[in-house]
């Protein structure tokens, strides 16, 4: 009764924009996003009946982290024009279902789930986080959960799940992301390194820093 649902509302629709093709209602509007999302959301709250659900959405404009490294995401084009019509009527069936929305310029929804899940884990609060975005799952603790959703079957993942999908706890999953890097966010990695490698190097090091600290001990010259 007391866990809060923190959903992804752009991963959502952006899925469900690519799943579903050609859904158009008879004036030729493309209505597929729209359709893919309202049904998540209504199976989403069908399967789970969460009391309280906050919608997390993307803005256009360019975020932080663009400032920070300027070719982040550079690799991604533009959304289709006929998903960015959509989004409008995205936002307004999420008012019409009686979900809160947030968004913010210059953050992603990430940012902003994120924030609020350390904010209501701290007030004592339980939240699942509700994203395909693995990123999210270093969130993951005590009192924060990550469900992500598959056409074939949702996964909640707590803190065990996430050991076992990648063996090292959430707290450490950022050690290997940064080693592997996101090549759907044209973020590199180190040259080479891999995941496999990359939860190899964590496991046995314990931390980014302490790898680096003791570089003299990997194996292999092109690795080290």
């Amino acid at each position: 009764m007391n866990t809060v649902y923190l959903v992804d509302g752009s991963s959502i629709f952006f899925r469900a924009y690519h799943a579903i093709p050609n859904l158009r209602r008879s004036d030729g509007m493309a209505t597929n996003a729209v359709y893919g999302y309202i049904s998540t959301l209504r199976s989403l709250i069908r399967e789970y009946q969460p009391r309280s659900m906050v919608v997390a959405f993307d803005r256009p404009e360019p975020t932080f982290r663009k400032e920070r490294f300027e070719a982040y995401k550079a690799n991604r084009a533009k959304p289709p024009e006929d998903l960015a019509a959509q989004i409008p009527y995205i936002k307004e069936a999420t008012a019409k279902l009686g979900i809160s929305s947030l968004e913010m310029p210059g953050f992603e929804a990430d940012d902003l789930i994120g924030t609020l899940a350390v904010r209501l884990a701290d007030e004592g609060r339980d939240v699942v986080v509700v994203s395909g975005d693995k990123d999210l799952l270093q969130l993951v603790n005590d009192s924060v959960k990550v469900l992500r959703l598959s056409h074939a079957k949702n996964q909640m993942y707590s803190a065990e799940e996430v050991v076992d999908r990648f063996g090292v706890p959430p707290e450490k999953l950022i050690d290997v992301l940064g080693l592997m890097g996101d090549a759907s966010d044209n973020v590199p990695g180190v040259p080479g390194i891999g995941e496999k490698t990359a939860i190899a190097l964590i496991q046995e090091y314990g931390s980014m820093q302490a790898l680096y600290e003791n570089l003299e001990r990997v194996s292999g010259a092109k690795r080290r």
